[in-house]
């Protein structure tokens, strides 16, 4: 390793830099970086100076936009290592165009989503919902199999919406079970497809066969209303949409009315708005469960992204290739 520590400085908000670069990993960091500082803007004086000498940046959740302006204020800046997914809403399209290379903590985010999302198939086809529902009524035993005749997951059809690090590793994760599961992606070869041992299918198909849809694409003008009315209705009776990714995805009208109907089950994390109003029939209606975006990395989950980074900084001083590095066409499909 070089012998000569990599000038970093954190830029992010205060309570998520505590929150996941407490103490102890700020000195894992100073191991092998002279940390220059704490940013949370990048225009005074004392931000500038500050700038004017650092290598690296730590980005997260709240952080300050770079610009050419601050790429001009951070003339020796090499590398910026987001501890978090997305980066698109931090970064100007020419940071990757003047050679800063970005690395992003998507990776590490993406497993306990991938972890909420596969719990939820499972129990979503186990019909834990309704049953829970009736139980509650009732305050007895019942017949599960009378009152929700097909339950269980044996050979049942789960269709995921987006190929992306989210919905690749829940494909991985559900392998683990007796399920049939297909893929609609566009940017999907079939040499993808079987690598990862799913089929590849249109969106109307998976929509209207699955018996489970579970919603990663990404939040882009083009995948805006990806799930539509005509989607919505495509779905057969019983079916479930989880979405973990963004609620502009999906008509949410559309499942509601299906929802509030008894046609259909919504397993939602993220909704549009991001708090629906307190009277949203969702809320209370036995079809649906809200989870106020709970899915992404929380408590000591957020220990995995501050060791992501810590590991890519050490390959930048190594001078070896980082390993979630984001290269400029992937940027321009990712949210």
């Amino acid at each position: 390793m070089s012998a000569r520590r990599v000038r970093v400085a954190f830029a992010m908000k205060p309570d998520t830099r505590a929150r996941v670069f407490g103490p102890e990993q700020v000195a894992r960091f100073e191991e092998v970086a002279d940390v220059r500082g704490f940013l949370t803007e990048y225009e005074s004086d004392a931000a500038r100076r500050v700038l004017s000498g650092v290598e690296v940046l730590v980005t997260g959740w709240g952080a300050p936009f770079v610009d050419g302006a601050v790429l001009d204020a951070a003339p020796h800046l090499r590398a910026i290592l987001h501890s978090a997914g997305t980066v698109k809403p931090y970064l100007a399209d020419d940071v990757l165009e003047r050679g800063v290379r970005v690395s992003s903590a998507a990776g590490a985010n993406a497993v306990p989503v991938a972890e909420y999302t596969a719990a939820m198939i499972v129990l979503a086809n186990k019909k834990l919902l309704p049953i829970a529902a009736r139980y509650k009524t009732l305050r007895q035993e019942f017949d599960v199999e009378q009152a929700f005749p097909g339950l269980g997951n044996f050979g049942k059809r789960v269709g995921i919406v987006g190929a992306s690090k989210i919905g690749r590793k829940v494909v991985e994760l559900l392998r683990a079970y007796a399920l049939e599961v297909v893929v609609y992606d566009p940017f999907l070869s079939a040499a993808d497809a079987a690598a990862l041992g799913v089929e590849a299918v249109g969106l109307d198909e998976l929509l209207a066969t699955s018996d489970v849809v579970s919603l990663h694409a990404p939040s882009l003008p083009a995948t805006r209303n990806l799930v539509d009315a005509r989607g919505i209705g495509l779905m057969r009776v019983g079916a479930t949409l989880v979405n973990t990714a963004r609620g502009e995805i999906v008509d949410q009208d559309a499942l509601t009315r299906r929802v509030v109907a008894g046609e259909l089950f919504a397993i939602l994390d993220v909704t549009t708005p991001w708090v629906l109003d307190t009277d949203h029939p969702l809320y209370s209606h036995d079809h649906a469960l809200l989870t106020p975006h709970v899915a992404g990395s929380l408590g000591v989950e957020l220990g995995r992204l501050a060791d992501v980074v810590l590991d890519e900084l050490r390959l930048l001083v190594d001078g070896r290739p980082l390993e979630h590095e984001i290269a400029a066409d992937v940027m321009a499909i990712t949210a």
